[in-house]
């Protein structure tokens, strides 16, 4: 049998009953699963520093265990001192196994060291089933070694999904382990 990550195997074994359940799902087919995660740094002083986009790729990519790319302004903006086709952001998008030993270390590891946790926001839904946040240091990946870190950066996280409606994502990304505050029903 080939490696199956721990929230996959979770996924599998207990969420999708409880979905199933809660939902009133005929088929295991109709029950939401994530479909990718979707990491992005936009690096506004990348346009003085060309420095500072090697080393939120190298951290980008140290944080996924996967190639962050960088993202390509598409247009010229003087006020901003922003040409066409500098480079202005770092991006990786995680799916399958990968996603899922992401998301186990980000919920086991890097949340709980986050300062004054107490929860993520509930109200991060886009309408259409996927759930995005923010983080304000990406100095809470035990991935990153400290002394190597130039300056802290925030980053977006993605959790995209296929739910059709955000009280179907809401309870996906509960029970996968997400610590949202208490969400009044």
């Amino acid at each position: 049998m080939s490696y199956l990550p721990r929230l996959q195997k979770k996924y599998r074994e207990e969420v999708v009953p409880k979905l199933r359940e809660e939902f009133n799902y005929k088929s295991f087919m109709e029950v939401p699963c994530i479909t990718k995660i979707c990491l992005n740094q936009g690096l506004g002083e990348a346009t003085q520093d060309k420095k500072i986009v090697d080393e939120a790729l190298e951290e980008l990519s140290l944080i996924a265990g996967q190639k962050a790319v960088p993202t390509i302004a598409k247009k010229s903006v003087s006020n901003f001192k922003l040409r066409e086709g500098m480079t202005i952001g770092a991006r990786v998008t995680l799916r399958k196994i990968r996603m899922y030993e992401f998301l186990d270390r980000f919920i086991s590891v890097s949340l709980p060291r986050v300062r004054d946790f107490r929860g993520i926001s509930d109200k991060s839904f886009d309408g259409r089933g996927n759930y995005n946040m923010g983080i304000t240091e990406h100095v809470i990946f035990p991935e990153l070694n400290m002394d190597k870190i130039g300056k802290i950066k925030g980053m977006d996280v993605t959790f995209v999904t296929t739910a059709k409606t955000d009280a179907e994502a809401y309870a996906l990304l509960k029970h996968l382990g997400l610590p949202f505050k208490n969400k009044n029903n």
